[in-house]
């Protein structure tokens, strides 16, 4: 059974460790606020602005002056930080930032991720996709496998323009966990009820399969 928004979420803040600096990117990514395990302690940061990003606000905790960058309420923990986004964007461009989680349309074998624009569509601009692709070591892509026509988004070549070039490490899926390395897609783990076979069937791109797949645990 494929993985809902919620449960990508939950097992991306399995990639988390204690002291991490992380940017959420729009969409699926900002969910992952909600599920950062109790034991360890990371700061979130928001290309808007604010370091030290908190889970989604209760009615009581609602401040509609206090948003992330994609316009959405959110809180602040204890020693948060807030500044200008030439700041947050120095910060991310000196490689501060230890972990991006991004979405995205298309990931390709060589790492290489098309994210802001569809031709013919409309483009709402790149944002900070391409300084946080260019500026962080560490970054995960969640998205679905396939789009609504089922067609893969894990290609041989991105057909998308790109947002970077050779700058993924890993993408979760609804399907599955992926490494990319050596010009390969690597199959780390898969959704629960998923079988190795759906996901080599939705895979374009060259995938490297162990002898043993894991499920993910949550």
């Amino acid at each position: 059974m494929a993985l809902s928004r919620e449960q990508i979420a939950q097992r991306v803040a399995r990639e988390m460790r204690d002291g991490y600096y992380v940017n959420l990117g729009i969409g699926i990514p900002t969910l992952v606020a909600n599920y950062i395990p109790e034991d360890i302690a990371v700061m979130l940061h928001s290309e808007n602005g604010l370091l030290g990003m908190g889970q989604f606000p209760s009615e009581a905790e609602l401040d509609a002056d206090l948003i992330n960058a994609g316009k959405q309420t959110v809180t602040m923990t204890t020693g948060a930080s807030i500044f200008d986004s030439a700041e947050s964007f120095a910060m991310i461009r000196g490689g501060h930032v230890d972990l991006t989680v991004l979405g995205a349309f298309e990931v390709d074998v060589n790492g290489n991720i098309a994210s802001y624009m569809i031709p013919g569509k409309l483009i709402k601009g790149m944002g900070g996709a391409m300084d946080l692709v260019a500026g962080a070591d560490n970054i995960i892509v969640t998205m679905t496998h396939a789009s609504k026509h089922g067609e893969s988004k894990l290609l041989t070549q991105c057909s998308l323009p790109l947002t970077g070039k050779g700058c993924i490490k890993k993408v979760l899926t609804d399907l599955a966990l992926i490494e990319i390395k050596n010009g390969k897609f690597h199959l780390l783990e898969r959704a629960p009820g998923v079988t190795v076979d759906e996901i080599i069937k939705l895979t374009q791109g060259e995938l490297v399969v162990p002898k043993f797949v894991p499920e993910m645990r949550f």
